[in-house]
Order: structure tokens, then sequence, then C-alpha cells
């Protein structure tokens, strides 16, 4: 069993920066992000493959957010910078056990989720 533990959550001004760590219990194929705001769904952020480093972005972040992992910590992180109103969410760290984890961007295929840390980007 993979228990993926988020930390790094918090309130931020617009334009800020804050980074999400997610340590896991164990290796898996990929590792990713994926947020979901009050009254939406949830939505893809990033992901990262453990052994390659290839990483896939939403649109929304590309360019602000950038998500890597140490392997000897089995850790991921996510740099969250130039941070927007529409950026505040819950955000959920999650860990598949396959390469569709990596390119899919889709919750469905993702085997083992976080609690969630909250991130809160004031105007």
């Amino acid at each position: 069993q993979v228990q993926p533990v988020e930390s790094g959550g918090g309130l931020v001004q617009s334009g800020g920066s804050l980074r999400l760590s997610c340590a896991a219990s164990a290796l898996t194929y990929a590792m990713g992000w994926f947020r979901q705001a009050p009254g939406k769904e949830r939505e893809f952020v990033a992901t990262i493959s453990w052994s390659s480093g290839s990483t896939y972005y939403a649109d929304s972040v590309k360019g602000r957010f950038s998500i890597s992992r140490d392997n000897d910590k089995n850790t991921v992180y996510l740099q969250m910078n130039s941070l927007k109103p529409d950026d505040t969410a819950v955000y959920y760290c999650a860990a598949g056990k396959t390469s569709r984890a990596v390119v899919s961007r889709r919750g469905e295929v993702m085997d083992y989720w976080g609690q969630g840390t909250q991130v809160t980007v004031s105007s």
C-alpha cells in the first residue's frame, strides 16, 4: 500500500509562491497533483514519471507550476509561482502504478490518494 502525504499548503497573496511536497511510502510508476475548488470538479494539475522524469501539465498552470521528484526521498514537489486566486483549491497528491498515470491526466487512473492540502490565494 502506497500512502501519499502532502504538506506545504497555506495562504498566499496573488503573485506569490508556494511549494507543495508529497512523500510516498513506496515508489510507483508516476505521481501527480490534482486540485478541487469549492463547487467544482477535481482537475488535473501535473504528473511526473519516477523513472524518466517526464512531466505533463494542465494548460492553466503551464509556465507557472513545476513538478519535480527526489527519488532518494520518495518525494514529489509542486513549485507554484505567480499564483492567482483561481488557483485556490484543495491540492491532492496521487500515485499511479501504470504508465497511463503519467499521460492520461485523469484522476481515475491513479491508484492512491493523499488527504489533500489547502492552498488559498488572496487577491
